[in-house]
């Protein structure tokens, strides 16, 4: 169903072990660079995104998951459109909002995926849930904890997105670019 979804080529692997780190959130897997897998592509499951290629061998590869704590994947609240980010917390089955005003439209329940603008995750794929919101009226964020749709913990496949290497050149600059205004000295 996952290769449905999805119009890039995808390599199926098979999850070997997790990394023996207890301070991260890892796993590897069976393809490597010899299968044409390097590093930033994106693991994916039939639910959802599991994490992304951070180390390659050439049989093997090591795949961050996304609730690693130094994980971050821009996000889009499917029943608004607002962007947010979410980030790994550490703990396998719990990620994090991260900036969500006290204000802002977020209630339980709401689907987040992928928002494409990174450049790695192509947009729409399903990525977490919202589970609870705690707002705070004396700091600037709540805290919204969310729980991930893909099983970042118990899968024995999952696929490596191989999309497009390179991203979509760069818009050309202006040849007439906007004087910049001068800093005037104080005391002179």
């Amino acid at each position: 169903e996952a290769r449905e979804q999805q119009q890039t080529r995808n390599t199926l692997a098979q999850v070997l072990y997790a990394a023996r780190d207890p301070f991260t959130q890892r796993i590897v897997i069976d393809k490597g660079a010899q299968h044409e897998v390097h590093n930033g592509q994106p693991v994916i499951d039939a639910t959802g995104v599991v994490g992304q290629v951070t180390r390659v061998y050439p049989m093997l590869a090591e795949v961050t998951l996304i609730t690693d704590k130094g994980h971050l994947i821009p996000v889009l609240n499917a029943r608004t459109g607002m962007r947010l980010v979410l980030a790994g917390t550490g703990v396998r089955g719990v990620l994090e909002l991260q900036f969500v005003p006290l204000n802002a439209d977020v209630q339980k329940g709401d689907q987040l995926v992928t928002s494409g603008i990174d450049g790695i995750y192509t947009p729409g794929l399903p990525v977490a849930e919202v589970t609870a919101i705690e707002p705070n009226p004396l700091a600037t964020f709540s805290r919204v904890a969310c729980k991930p749709l893909g099983g970042v913990s118990n899968n024995t496949r999952v696929f490596v997105v191989q999309g497009s290497d390179a991203l979509p050149p760069r818009p050309p600059e202006d040849s007439e670019q906007a004087p910049r205004g001068r800093k005037g000295r104080k005391g002179g």
